[in-house]
């Protein structure tokens, strides 16, 4: 029963940890070396992400292979590298489809109210009852292993979570001083909402799309290492680690490499999440 008792100091450790200007920083830097190698990484790697080199086999990092090599001579710091791009790229569509569809329901929601508040929140509770890993590893598993299929998949899953939290802050928005006088004015619903309202909830919607990069992250490295993401042979992080797993006694690198990097990507987005949540969220309330 202990990992249920969180006290007060945890709680505060946890906040000064996210408030740390140098743990923001650090997190900030990590990201954008991440954008850079997404962009420029193909430049930099040593060796190209499916290159066989089965003379030199299985090896320990050294000076040509930084990472070493896994078992079919390919140099996993340059696998690692380009794992990048699938980092960001699936992760990012995920946002970008969550960020629309939950903005606009949410908005929807929170200002019109009545019958369509009702029929929007019974579907954002339903998809709140449903196990959405497990719901995705089953369509993926019907329907066919397809790293596109798991992106849209895990955008339905994602969306009512954004749906439940701008509903949240539109219901606050709307009875302030600002929407009554866009009302008394006469100006239509749309512009109300779009105009007057969304730029006024953007900033904590900008702040959530950090944590649901996170969840979008690990999630897809979860089903690659299931092997229901990305192709077998890629330089995807989760397939990279699920390659791996049997070399840990002879070249542990080759799984904590990749393991790592999801470890470290997904932290230093939900820090950032935190960050921007904490400075933007009394901000947008007050505007």
């Amino acid at each position: 029963m202990t990992s249920l008792v969180v006290g007060p100091r945890a709680q505060v450790g946890r906040r000064l940890l996210r408030s740390s200007p140098l743990t923001v920083t650090v997190s900030f830097v990590f990201v954008g070396l991440l954008i850079f190698l997404a962009l420029f990484g193909p430049l930099l790697a040593p060796h190209g992400p499916e290159s066989l080199n089965l003379a030199t086999g299985l090896t320990t990092p050294n000076g040509e292979f930084w990472f070493g090599t896994d078992d079919l001579g390919r140099d996993v710091f340059s696998r690692t590298i380009y794992g990048v791009r699938y980092a960001l790229f699936g992760p990012v569509l995920i946002v970008v489809g969550a960020f629309v569809i939950g903005n606009v329901l949410g908005l929807a929601a929170g200002y019109r109210g009545g019958l369509l508040d009702a029929s929007i929140m019974r579907w954002v509770d339903l998809m709140y009852a449903v196990p959405g890993l497990l719901v995705t590893i089953v369509l993926i598993g019907v329907l066919g292993a397809s790293y596109l299929l798991a992106v849209v998949v895990l955008v339905v899953l994602t969306s009512p979570f954004d749906t439940r939290i701008i509903r949240g802050v539109t219901l606050e928005q709307r009875s302030l001083p600002y929407v009554e006088a866009a009302r008394t004015l006469g100006l239509p619903v749309r512009a109300i909402l779009f105009r007057h309202i969304f730029p006024n909830i953007l900033p904590i919607s900008f702040a959530n799309a950090f944590l649901n990069f996170a969840f979008s992250l690990v999630a897809l490295s979860a089903l690659s290492f299931l092997g229901l993401g990305i192709g077998p042979g890629t330089a995807d992080w989760g397939r990279m680690l699920s390659e791996s797993r049997l070399l840990l006694f002879d070249n542990p690198v080759a799984a904590l490499a990749p393991g790592g990097m999801i470890v470290l990507t997904a932290t230093s987005m939900n820090l950032i999440g935190d960050w921007l949540y904490d400075r933007l969220a009394d901000r947008g309330r007050a505007r």
